[in-house]
């Protein structure tokens, strides 16, 4: 338990996303299944990556960087979505529940930042071919990314521990599936303000900030390609797959931590939870292998398909 935490509650109850033993059945398939697709299409993507050499460039670097960031994101939801699924003990220790809380805003918020990351890349190889290679090079792309994983990590360690230093005196009743922060808020006794205020600013900062950016640079992207007059297709085809993944996160993201506060049921924030947990990171390899040629290629050859 985090210092000065005066909290009585030792667990907590998640209600998951059904109460019917039949439906926690069909559930448990179902997820198991989009779990598995999850862990392979990411490792795939990966694999293929890393033993192309055509494919040893920033692009890739960011794309296979993305990959393992959505088997672990996903990972941090669904063996314990899974597990009580099956069983009737759905309790999560507190300090169960401030792990869980800690992983999945650290890499949602590493995520947030590798967008935009990606989108910036995008930019220069359009617009600033002849120089990409060297704005681009090797050592930058991996400072970068590093950089996005030690923001989130920073980020997320004080946002958990503000969380974890509230009093939660009972009930211990989570309805979500998971730790999630303003299901998890609700539960606190104690004045939560100076926490809501801090988590404004880290919204502020890791969603409206990275997707300003993302919008400049495509908007920078989209008027080079309109005064270009070969490569066009190319050009644009290449930024398709990112955005579409864009929109789906980040429309998933600001659905659920910058709409105004009882705007919707909780049901209705579990279904989208459960897209930009466990659907999101499903489709993410699968968008960017039909969309990319020497993606598809690799990927084909790594399988042995002809």
């Amino acid at each position: 338990m985090y210092p000065g935490n005066q909290s009585t509650v030792t667990e907590f109850l998640l209600l998951g996303l059904s109460s019917d033993p039949l439906v926690q059945i069909v559930l448990f398939h179902i997820f198991l299944v989009v779990y598995m697709t999850t862990l392979a299409g990411n490792l795939l993507l990966i694999v293929a990556v890393r033993t192309d050499r055509r494919l040893h460039t920033s692009m890739y670097t960011f794309l296979s960087s993305l990959s393992f960031l959505d088997i672990c994101y996903t990972s941090t939801i669904a063996p314990k979505l899974l597990m009580n699924f099956l069983s009737s003990n759905n309790t999560i220790s507190f300090a169960g529940c401030a792990v869980q809380f800690f992983f999945f805003l650290f890499l949602g918020e590493t995520e947030c930042i590798l967008l935009a990351l990606m989108a910036y890349d995008r930019y220069v190889a359009i617009c600033n071919p002849l120089r990409y290679n060297m704005i681009m090079n090797t050592t930058v792309c991996l400072w970068m990314i590093g950089m996005s994983w030690l923001t989130g990590c920073i980020i997320s360690s004080i946002d958990t521990y503000f969380t974890f230093r509230l009093t939660y005196c009972g009930p211990n009743t989570i309805n979500h599936f998971f730790c999630e922060a303003p299901s998890l808020m609700k539960l606190s006794c104690s004045d939560i303000l100076a926490v809501n205020i801090l988590k404004l600013v880290g919204t502020t900062i890791l969603l409206l900030i990275p997707l300003s950016l993302i919008l400049i640079s495509y908007f920078r992207i989209i008027t080079t390609i309109v005064t270009i007059s070969l490569g066009k297709n190319k050009a644009f085809s290449t930024c398709v797959s990112h955005l579409v993944v864009v929109v789906i996160f980040y429309g998933t993201a600001m659905f659920m931590y910058a709409k105004p506060e009882h705007s919707v049921t909780e049901d209705v924030d579990k279904m989208v939870a459960v897209f930009y947990t466990m659907i999101t990171p499903m489709l993410n390899p699968l968008i960017y292998s039909l969309r990319n040629k020497d993606v598809l290629r690799a990927t084909k050859r790594l399988v042995g398909a002809k």
